[in-house]
């Protein structure tokens, strides 16, 4: 009886660490069209990470991104200006659903890239990865961030 209890308890531990890391603060998941993605991501949540996001930086690796997280649902646009490398820009509404990607925005364009009127999150990843790996209109994100949406994919 107690073997059987410390094999539970071994097996809760290991089932808490892994639920656990199923949303880590660095980490985005992406599913749709019969795949998962991962991505390493950095948050840009204050009004000057926004501003700064991944201006002036010449490469950004393949696996990784930065999530820009509103306070509340809003209409957005962004810009290039600044930005050295071309990226993918993929809207998301409060539930963690894509709801508009724009691929391959040009770097140093000045022109407003709009992302709808509901907007909560915006993706930014290397330009073509979008297209890539399918993600479109409908994939769904799981992040904490997202844990008040409600989540279409909770953590």
């Amino acid at each position: 009886m107690i073997r059987a209890a410390l094999c539970l308890l071994v097996w809760l531990t290991g089932a808490t660490a892994l639920w656990a890391e199923t949303c880590r603060e660095d980490e985005l998941r992406l599913r749709g069209s019969g795949s998962e993605l991962r991505f390493t991501i950095e948050l840009a949540q204050s009004p000057e990470e926004r501003a700064q996001g991944l201006m002036f930086r010449e490469s950004l690796p393949r696996g990784a991104g930065m999530l820009f997280v509103f306070e509340h649902p809003q209409r957005v646009a962004f810009w290039m200006k600044n930005t050295l490398i071309p990226l993918d820009l993929i809207f998301v509404d409060q539930s963690g659903t894509v709801t508009r990607v724009h691929p391959n925005a040009i770097p140093h364009d000045e022109t407003p890239i709009p992302g709808g009127d509901a907007v909560f999150a915006v993706l930014e990843i290397n330009g073509g990865l979008a297209a890539r790996y399918g993600i479109a209109p409908g994939t769904q994100m799981q992040h904490k961030v997202f844990s008040d949406g409600p989540a279409a994919w909770p953590c």
